[in-house]
């Protein structure tokens, strides 16, 4: 455990290959069940049985239709681009993963002696990088309609492209607001912004309404499913996909919910703060502090990716005319009175 430790608390490559790979594991982990949570609720929500075959509960549905979608035969259409239509999902897949290199699952703490900082790269400019690589996944969805050379996918690559610029202004403006108050472009000193003080939620909640509206456009979850619209495009940009390569888009989907949800939590609920549970955790050795705090974390942000599970299956899908006015129209606006709003705020100092 001393030599792990000492591993973990280095800078070095290995230290990093470590913590990637636990990230993978957490990640991937959390989103195959996010998968059987969705199924779950919907059924519950539509007063029906979800999965509950596969081992108890159906706790072992994901692992079955993991296995099931590899062992399928992998589809290419003959006149699709061949190289850009195997190398899009990756393109998806790979920035949708890439953005949590930034995120930490809390404060660094001391195990065995060593200094343990629980994320990958702490960069200055952390929610920047967070913005710019999560909005590249949206390459991969156009070269996939693109080379696919069906014309249901292109029109979902396009809808996908047009959909992303349009809300990507207003979540990108929802933020300035809160590295305003914070002062700091570091996620963990955003976080520590609002210990001790008032949530950004409470604070600013028009910002936070903008960002989760926002974020459902830019996962392209419903009521903003445009690009993969069924009963007008079949399956939009994956149409032409099978086996892997739908899974990658597919899990990519669900990397980026829960990557927004984590975000959100940083930016607007505490992190991994809870108003008075600080007080009890003192007595606490390091470990068992990380691990309340990557609790609350986990909690605050499961919360959060239930509501994206609830939307999706209560709301209708929007007309393509709606999706535009609200986002140019009603959002854009919405954000700039959110700066003003902050700015002011700072001005009289209740920040």
């Amino acid at each position: 455990m001393d030599s792990v430790a000492a591993l973990l608390s280095g800078s070095g490559a290995v230290a990093s290959a470590i913590k990637i790979a636990v990230m993978i594991g957490v990640v991937m982990t959390a989103v195959a069940y996010i998968t059987l949570a969705e199924r779950k609720i919907a059924g519950f929500i539509q007063e029906r049985y979800g999965p509950n075959r596969v081992g108890p509960w159906g706790l072992l549905q994901p692992l079955a239709d993991g296995l099931k979608l590899m062992f399928k035969e992998e589809v290419i259409p003959t006149l699709a681009h061949r190289p850009t239509f195997i190398l899009a999902p990756a393109i998806t897949f790979t920035t949708a993963l890439a953005a949590w290199a930034v995120l930490p699952a809390g404060e660094p703490f001391s195990f065995f002696g060593q200094t343990i900082v629980p994320q990958i790269a702490d960069l200055d400019v952390g929610v920047l990088y967070v913005m710019a690589i999560a909005s590249l996944g949206v390459y991969g969805i156009v070269l996939a309609g693109w080379s696919s050379n069906n014309k249901y996918s292109l029109m979902g690559g396009l809808r996908s492209s047009a959909q992303l610029i349009s809300y990507e202004l207003s979540m990108t403006l929802s933020l300035i607001g809160v590295l305003m108050a914070a002062g700091s472009l570091r996620l963990g000193d955003i976080v520590q912004a609002q210990t001790g003080s008032v949530w950004y939620i409470v604070a600013m909640p028009l910002g936070f309404f903008i960002f989760i509206v926002s974020a459902f456009a830019e996962t392209n979850r419903a009521p903003f499913d445009l690009p993969e619209a069924e009963a007008e495009i079949v399956a939009g940009y994956h149409t032409e996909y099978s086996s892997m390569k739908f899974v990658m888009f597919y899990m990519s989907e669900y990397v980026s919910v829960t990557l927004s949800s984590c975000m959100m939590t940083l930016l607007f609920l505490g992190g991994w703060h809870l108003p008075f549970v600080e007080e009890m955790l003192r007595g606490l050795a390091d470990p068992a502090r990380f691990a309340v705090h990557a609790l609350i974390f986990g909690a605050k942000a499961s919360c959060l990716v239930f509501l994206y599970i609830w939307v999706r299956w209560t709301l209708p899908r929007f007309r393509y005319d709606q999706l535009m006015h609200l986002g140019w129209k009603v959002l854009l606006p919405m954000a700039l009175v959110n700066i003003l709003y902050v700015g002011g705020a700072i001005l009289l100092g209740w920040f």
